[in-house]
C-alpha cells in the first residue's frame, strides 16, 4: 500500500527533473505505481469510506444483557476496557480473548459519549492585566542535579502572573515562612509592581489551621500582605487543580530544565549560585523572553511597590544552655561557649541563622535544610573538651566531633592502637585543628594512613607544625691588623 509520504517524495523528485525511474526508486515504490500516482489525489483522499464492518461483533450476545449493566452503575464512568474483558473472560471460558480489546474499548467509548455520567468541564478563565499571580513551590529532586558532585536536593519556587505568564524563579531548601517572604519579595521587586492579588495552596508557612476546621492566613504573612497592599486566595484543600496556572508552569518549567540539561551535557554545577542563575537564564529564554505586549499590559495595571521591602528573617529568644547549644525550632546548634547562661537574638533567615547578644552580631552559620536536626561545631566546645577528654566517649553529640571521614578513618586508627587512650589523641588533634587549620590537620592524617604510619598527636603536630630549625652558631676569629698595615705603604705614610 503507497502512503502519502511515498508519494509526496517521487513527486518532489519529479519536479527536481529526476527520471520517473530515480523518482519511484526514492519512494520506494515500482515504475508502474510511480505513473499511477505522479498526479492526482493523494492515496489518502483516493482511500473510500467504509461503512460496513468487516466482521460480527464478537460482543453483541452480551453487551445489552451484561456488558451495559456494569456501565450503568459505573456512575463516575471509571470502569475501563480492560477490566470489562478480562471479567467476560471469566464468565465465557474460550469465547474471547485479548485481541477483541480494543473493539470492546470502541463500544464503551461510544456508548459513554450517548448514555454515560456527565463529565467535568473544565471553564476556561479570563485573567486581566496586573490583577493576579499564583505562587507555589515544587519538589526539582527529579532533576537529578548535583553540586560539585553531591546529590541536590532541593525544590524551585515560582511566580507567575496569570495573564502574561511571566515566572520568576528561586531556589528554596523548604517551605518554611523566611524563604517563603523572600521569594515573593524577591519576585515583586524584580517584577518592579503588586499585583491586586495573590494566589496560593495552603502552604503551612502562610497559613494555620481554624478552630471551626479549614485553614487562614498566619498573623506573619497577613503582615507581609498588608505591606504591600495585596489580597490572597487560596484554592481549597486537596484541589491544587484549582491553582492551575502555577500548576502547569511546575510542569513547563521542570520540562524545559531536563531538556536544558540534556543539551548542557552534564547535571553537575559548581555552586548554589551558579546552578539558580542558569536555571534563571533557562526561564528567562524560554518563558518570559516573547511575552511582549502581554507582559507591558500586565506592567502598566501593577500597582506600585512600596519604599521598601520587609526583614526576611524571623527572631528568636533564647538561652545558651551549659551545653553551649540552644534550640531553634525542632533544631539544635551550637554557639560560642562565653555566651552559656546568656540571653541570645537568634535571626532565622532562609539560608543561615545570625546570632546576637546585646544587639551585636557574634557569629553566623548555615541554617540546618531537610532531616537535619543538630549542628554542633566542634571549634565551639572543643577547648573544654580537651581538658575532659574522658567526656568524649559517650558525648550526646559524639558523631558531630568528626569534621570530615579522614577524622573518622583517624580515630578508628588510633583506636587500634591505643585503646581507650584513642579518645585523648584524638581529641588534642581536633584541638590541634581548631588551634591551626583544620585542612592542614586533614592532610597530615591522611599522609600518615596512606603511608601506614602509626601516629599520635605529637606526630600529627609536628607535620603539621614542625620544629623550627636551630639557628648556627658561627665563629668568626679576630682579623690580624697586621694586614691593613701593608695598606699604608706609599701615600699613607
Amino acid at each position: 500500500m503507497v502512503t502519502d509520504a511515498q508519494v509526496r517524495v517521487m513527486r518532489q523528485k519529479r519536479m527536481d527533473g529526476k527520471t520517473q525511474e530515480s523518482a519511484a526508486a526514492a519512494g520506494d515504490m515500482s515504475v508502474r505505481t510511480a505513473r499511477e500516482w505522479e498526479s492526482g489525489s493523494m492515496p489518502s483522499q483516493s482511500k473510500p469510506t467504509r461503512h460496513w464492518r468487516t466482521r460480527g461483533d464478537p460482543f453483541e450476545t452480551v453487551w445489552d444483557s451484561e456488558v451495559v449493566p456494569l456501565l450503568n452503575v459505573d456512575d463516575k464512568g471509571v470502569l475501563e476496557g480492560t477490566t470489562v474483558l478480562d471479567w467476560l473472560r471469566e464468565q465465557h471460558p474460550g469465547e474471547y480473548d485479548w485481541g477483541q480489546l480494543r473493539t470492546l474499548q470502541r463500544r464503551v467509548r461510544d456508548w459513554r459519549a450517548l448514555h454515560g455520567p456527565e463529565q467535568e468541564v473544565y471553564f476556561q478563565q479570563v485573567h486581566p492585566p496586573g490583577r493576579e499571580a499564583a505562587f507555589d513551590f515544587t519538589n526539582c529532586n527529579a532533576l537529578d542535579v548535583t553540586i560539585a558532585g553531591q546529590p541536590f536536593a532541593h525544590l524551585l519556587f515560582e511566580l507567575v502572573l496569570s495573564h502574561s505568564g511571566w515566572t520568576w524563579v528561586a531556589l528554596a531548601f523548604g517551605e518554611n515562612f523566611e524563604t517563603l517572604v523572600m521569594c515573593v519579595q524577591g519576585a515583586l521587586w524584580e517584577l518592579g509592581g503588586v499585583p491586586a492579588v495573590l494566589r496560593s495552596d495552603n502552604l503551612s508557612a502562610a497559613t494555620h489551621e481554624l478552630r471551626e476546621g479549614g485553614r487562614g492566613l498566619n498573623k506573619r504573612f497577613r503582615a507581609v500582605l498588608d505591606h504591600y497592599g495585596v489580597r490572597s486566595t487560596r484554592i481549597e484543600p486537596g484541589k491544587a487543580h484549582e491553582n492551575g496556572v502555577v500548576e502547569q508552569r511546575h510542569f513547563r518549567t521542570k520540562k524545559l530544565l531536563e531538556q536544558a540539561l540534556v543539551l548542557r551535557g552534564s547535571r553537575d554545577f559548581a555552586s548554589d549560585d551558579t546552578y539558580q542563575r542558569w536555571v534563571r537564564e533557562q526561564v528567562e529564554r524560554g518563558h518570559n523572553a516573547k511575552l511582549g505586549a502581554k507582559l507591558a499590559a500586565d506592567k502598566q495595571a501593577l500597582q506600585a511597590l512600596p519604599s521598601s521591602a520587609i526583614p526576611s528573617y524571623t527572631t528568636v529568644e533564647a538561652t545558651v544552655r551549659s551545653w553551649s547549644t540552644v534550640h531553634v525550632g525542632k533544631r539544635t546548634y551550637s554557639v560560642v561557649s562565653r555566651l552559656i547562661g546568656h540571653r541570645v537574638k537568634l535571626r532565622v533567615h532562609p539560608s543561615e541563622v545570625e546570632v546576637y547578644y546585646q544587639e551585636k552580631l557574634v557569629e553566623a552559620f548555615p541554617r540546618l535544610r531537610g532531616e537535619q536536626l543538630v549542628r554542633i561545631d566542634y571549634r565551639h566546645v572543643i577547648w573544654s573538651l580537651v581538658r575532659k577528654p574522658g567526656a568524649f566517649a559517650r558525648y550526646r553529640y559524639r558523631e558531630e566531633m568528626f569534621p570530615s571521614l579522614v577524622f573518622r578513618r583517624a580515630h578508628d586508627a588510633l583506636r587500634s592502637w591505643y585503646g581507650e587512650r584513642a579518645d585523648v589523641e584524638y581529641v588534642r588533634i581536633l584541638h590541634l585543628a581548631a588551634s591551626t587549620r583544620e585542612a592542614e590537620v586533614e592532610t597530615a592524617l591522611a599522609q600518615c594512613m596512606g603511608g601506614g604510619e602509626r601516629f599520635d598527636y605529637a606526630v600529627v603536630k609536628g607535620r603539621v607544625r614542625p620544629e623550627k630549625p636551630s639557628i648556627p652558631v658561627l665563629e668568626i676569629g679576630r682579623p690580624d691588623l697586621a694586614a691593613y698595615d701593608g695598606l699604608l705603604v706609599g701615600g699613607w705614610s
